[in-house]
């Protein structure tokens, strides 16, 4: 946030002559976060909540009208935009840092064509409107687009789905009656309240470029910032954590040299949160007090409660202990096959199929469905990523899983109980709480600290 400092005068003028020169007062431009915890506390929210309806968050909503100059400038550094009108507020973001992970946790492909196939259908749409009316003109765009329409239960389920998205945005909003109506009934008494000016809001990063003349330029804009520097920024903000072995040179000089000076360490402050730099990446912690459930951080929580967080809390204990440093992207990340992660977690299937506490039968008898779901959430969550292996003589591929030197936070030789921290996707992760010790402790292990002499302590 950029302010004006005038540099005054300490001692009193002489009388004005008029052969010398007067003295100009000297301005210099500095960005200072806003230390406000309702800025930052409305940061954090937005990162992670991009749309405020009017009518659900009518207090949020008078908060970031209080505070909208910090808010702006806080987010313009991301390359974002902050959209307040009377009943709205949508903050449209770029490029998301890593766009496959995040795909891969979002809709499926057909709730994603329905989602955009009612939305120009809604654009003709009265501002009320029946369910049927809408579906039957969205019908008529796929059409149009030469799209294929079914008409069976997926394809219904595909469109509820894709109306309940458009409702929590406040786009298309359900006045009354039950969406799950449509599945059975094509005619359900449904009412939608369609906002005609909402619907430009939508598409968060629309580009530069026109996608009719040039998709391929479009969509590669569209998934990628090109500024280095944003991408970090974002990556900070809106991620788990970044790792030094995957930034290309001008990200790895950024991390190195802004990270804690002028440029990540004041971003980190106006959100309320914190910076940790290690050898093997940096993060931004949100503070414990900065927060009362993790639903509020991000869908990803972990570790947690359930099957599938269990069976990746103990995977990371046992690639800890029996991984491969051979060919590693960096210093401290270590590698299993695909096929040794199967068995493992076949293994600890079978250890924990009975019992108070006890995994489901359905992740039990079906090791690769579970080995899925992991994969799902230990790379949403960043602390692993999948690499294809050499195609065997069969012509077949499998996936080398890597785990990042971030799961030594939890990898203890022989327990895989978690320590007394929480992390999650899309904004860094809650300090954990710990003991009095000289060593630092926090979303990194301990093994590496931080080897950049040019950088000073945040």
């Amino acid at each position: 946030m950029s302010t004006d400092t005038n540099t005054p005068t300490h001692e009193p003028a002489p009388a004005p002559d008029a052969a010398s020169p007067q003295p100009v007062s000297r301005r210099r431009k500095a960005w200072r976060p806003e230390a406000d915890a309702e800025t930052a506390a409305l940061l954090r929210r937005l990162a992670a909540t991009c749309w405020l309806i009017g009518g659900r968050h009518d207090e949020l909503i008078a908060a970031v009208r209080r505070n909208e100059h910090a808010l702006r400038s806080a987010v313009a550094r991301l390359g974002w935009v902050l959209i307040i009108e009377r009943d709205l507020v949508r903050l449209r973001k770029s490029p998301p840092p890593r766009p496959q992970a995040w795909a891969d946790q979002g809709p499926s492909p057909a709730v994603c064509s329905w989602f955009f196939l009612l939305l120009a259908a809604a654009e003709s749409m009265p501002p009320r409107t029946a369910v049927g009316h809408l579906v039957t003109q969205a019908h008529a765009a796929a059409a149009e687009a030469g799209l294929p329409v079914h008409h069976d239960i997926a394809e219904r389920r595909a469109i509820v789905a894709a109306l309940r998205m458009l409702d929590d945005r406040g786009v298309v909003e359900r006045l009354d009656g039950d969406l799950d109506r449509y599945l059975h009934d094509d005619q359900a008494p449904v009412l939608l309240a369609v906002h005609h000016t909402r619907l430009a809001y939508v598409i968060a990063n629309p580009g530069t470029l026109d996608p009719a003349t040039d998709p391929h330029a479009w969509l590669e804009q569209a998934q990628r910032e090109p500024d280095a520097a944003r991408r970090m920024r974002r990556a900070l903000v809106d991620d788990t954590c970044v790792h030094t072995a995957l930034l290309d040179e001008a990200e790895a000089q950024w991390l190195s040299q802004r990270v804690r000076g002028d440029d990540g360490g004041p971003l980190a402050d106006a959100f309320g949160l914190v910076l940790e730099r290690r050898a093997e990446g940096a993060a931004f912690v949100v503070p414990d007090e900065a927060f009362r459930h993790f639903s509020e951080l991000g869908p990803m929580p972990f570790p947690a409660s359930g099957t599938i967080a269990h069976a990746a809390l103990l995977l990371l204990d046992h690639a800890a202990l029996h991984g491969t440093a051979e060919n590693a992207p960096g210093p401290g990340w270590r590698g299993l096959s695909e096929e040794a992660v199967v068995a493992a977690l076949t293994a600890f299937g079978a250890d924990n199929a009975s019992g108070r506490g006890g995994w489901s039968a359905e992740h039990v008898q079906d090791p690769l469905l579970l080995a899925g779901k992991v994969r799902d959430l230990l790379t949403g969550t960043h602390l692993a990523r999948l690499t294809p292996t050499t195609p065997q003589a069969d012509g077949k591929t499998t996936s080398l899983w890597w785990f990042a030197p971030t799961t030594g936070r939890w990898a203890e030789e022989g327990t895989a109980q978690p320590k007394t921290a929480r992390t999650r996707s899309r904004r860094g992760t809650p300090t954990p709480q710990r003991p009095p010790t000289p060593m630092q402790q926090g979303l990194f292990s301990t093994t590496e600290t931080d080897k950049n002499p040019e950088e000073h302590p945040a």
